[in-house]
C-alpha cells in the first residue's frame, strides 16, 4: 500500500519453541529492531499472528536485528552478513 503507515507493519521472529509447544518470539511494530519478547502456546501464537496480520522477518531482516542488538550490547555494529 502506498499510504501504509510504518506502524501498520507488524513483525514476528520466532526465537524458540519449547517441548510443551510454547512459542517464544519477538514482536515488533514498524521497526523490527524495536521489539518485545513474548511467549504463547502454539495455538494462541497462531491466532495472535492472524489477528495482527504479522509478517515473519526475512533472513536479511533477522541479520539486521542481530547486528543492531550487537551494537547496543558491545558498542559496535555486529558483523553478520547477508
Amino acid at each position: 500500500m502506498a499510504n501504509e503507515s510504518p506502524f501498520e507493519r507488524k513483525y514476528v521472529h520466532i526465537t524458540d519453541v519449547k517441548p510443551n509447544d510454547l512459542v517464544e518470539f519477538d514482536f515488533s511494530i514498524g521497526d523490527p529492531c524495536m521489539y518485545v519478547e513474548l511467549a504463547l502456546p502454539k495455538k494462541q501464537f497462531d491466532e495472535f499472528c492472524k489477528r495482527n496480520a504479522v509478517k515473519h522477518l526475512t533472513r536479511e531482516q533477522q541479520i539486521d536485528v542481530e547486528n543492531d542488538k550487537h551494537k547496543w550490547q558491545y558498542g559496535v555494529v555486529g558483523t553478520l552478513s547477508k
